[in-house]
């Protein structure tokens, strides 16, 4: 698919970089508020459509304000690639839908497993997805007049991806790092500044050993727990109980079920104060997690000789976070306000007499007050979650053997952004 980008010029010549690097970043915070908040209504006039627009001018924004050297990065995509890509994205998926539907149909083997086969399917379509919009992005990434560049099979990576991910789900989570670490291999040792290659050295035992006590406080209590109640289960008076030809099978599992475990309600609620404390502490604990993701990623970094650092601070993480909350309570509590007051305008209006009126008012404000809350919240989380964030990372990093790209040569072409758009129409789009 041919690309509406003008091809960025080699450069013959490029300035000389420092021996030592300092990455900046000089955006102000009040200029992407602006920016966020006016997408914001132009998201809510055109039904979701600006989004587009909205993207491209965020990372234009994120990108142009991030110095390195001194020199800063620049974005060449546009918001109509983006569209073009959406729109040839939906061209795919309809039809593959409109098939899954109708194997669904089937009343035999194939009708029976036509779920799992779609999670399957979409799964895979999922992470090839997210790896050629990568490759998308990169391609519109230029510094000093080069550009970024990626080869390598989505395909391939999918498959791959789909592998840690059953690894994960098996493990409980436990498999994460490693996965994680393999993936982020695979795709910087595809991954070109020119044509400087890229890799990762990241390793997956040291991010375990970082998270473990972490997994151990949300999951081992959860599954010391459940391990427990489900032992004290009588399963095989359960089996003889659902073969009896009467209708009141159910209630006699559910009966039985009672009977067989001690202290049926306390238990019950010992398990939802367990489920409640993982919740909790996956909460409070985030922050940290994200924190020491971004570090051990941002450090794994290698560009040639080009090596980063990151000495990206867990504080300034969760104030990220908690600003994000704060902002997100009080916009909740002034929109519940205002909105409340409109339910009860709309109550006042429309008497007993006219029910079907008052039914559909009620409706169109309860519709208009949840797009409210998710456009703004969104616009929160921009501001005081992705800006911050992408600050701190920056500003965290420490970098040597820049001179190195005092040697690159400009190569690689622009990408088509089907990946991009299928990411987004699958939902698994990013920055």
């Amino acid at each position: 698919m041919t690309t509406l980008d003008a091809i960025v010029p080699m450069a013959a010549a490029v300035p000389s970089v420092p021996p030592h690097g300092i990455a900046r970043f000089v955006g102000k915070a009040g200029d992407f508020w602006r920016l966020n908040i006016r997408g914001a209504l132009l998201l809510m006039v055109t039904l979701g459509i600006y989004r587009f627009w909205l993207t491209t001018d965020i990372r234009r924004f994120l990108w142009s304000n991030t110095l390195l050297a001194d020199e800063s990065f620049e974005y060449t995509g546009t918001a109509r690639e983006l569209l073009l890509g959406f729109l040839f994205a939906i061209a795919v998926l309809v039809p593959l839908y409109v098939a899954l539907f109708a194997v669904s149909l089937n009343l035999g083997v194939i009708g029976q497993l036509s779920s799992v086969i779609a999670f399957v399917l979409l799964a895979v379509l999922g992470q090839f997805a997210i790896y050629r919009a990568r490759r998308y992005r990169l391609t519109r990434t230029i510094y000093r007049g080069v550009r970024f560049h990626q080869s390598g099979s989505g395909w391939r990576y999918a498959a791959c991806a789909l592998f840690w991910w059953v690894m994960i789900a098996l493990t409980l989570g436990l498999a994460y790092p490693f996965a994680r670490s393999r993936l982020e291999r695979f795709k910087m040792r595809h991954t070109f500044f020119g044509n400087l290659p890229g890799r990762f050295v990241g390793s997956g035992w040291g991010l375990f050993f970082r998270g473990v006590l972490m997994w151990l406080i949300v999951m081992a209590p959860l599954i010391v727990t459940i391990t427990v109640l489900v032992a004290q289960i009588d399963w095989t008076g359960i089996a003889s109980g659902a073969e009896r030809p009467n209708g009141n099978a159910n209630a006699e599992i559910v009966e039985l079920l009672k009977n067989t475990i001690p202290d049926f309600i306390l238990k019950m609620i010992l398990l939802g104060a367990v489920v409640g404390w993982s919740i909790l502490a996956a909460l409070i604990l985030y922050p940290i997690f994200q924190a020491m993701m971004l570090r051990w990623w941002a450090s794994g970094l290698r560009f040639g000789e080009v090596a980063l650092t990151s000495r990206l601070r867990t504080g300034g993480v969760y104030g990220a976070y908690a600003r994000f909350c704060g902002l997100t309570l009080a916009y909740s509590l002034i929109l519940g306000t205002l909105m409340g007051m409109v339910f009860g305008l709309v109550g006042v209006t429309f008497d007993s007499a006219n029910t079907d009126i008052k039914e559909i008012a009620t409706a169109v404000v309860g519709l208009v007050s949840y797009i409210l809350f998710m456009v703004g919240s969104s616009a929160i989380y921009q501001v005081t979650v992705r800006l911050a964030t992408w600050r701190l990372v920056v500003e965290s990093l420490e970098i040597a053997g820049i001179s190195a790209l005092d040697r690159v040569t400009a190569q690689g072409q622009p990408s088509s952004p089907f990946g991009e758009g299928l990411a987004d129409a699958l939902n698994v789009g990013g920055l």
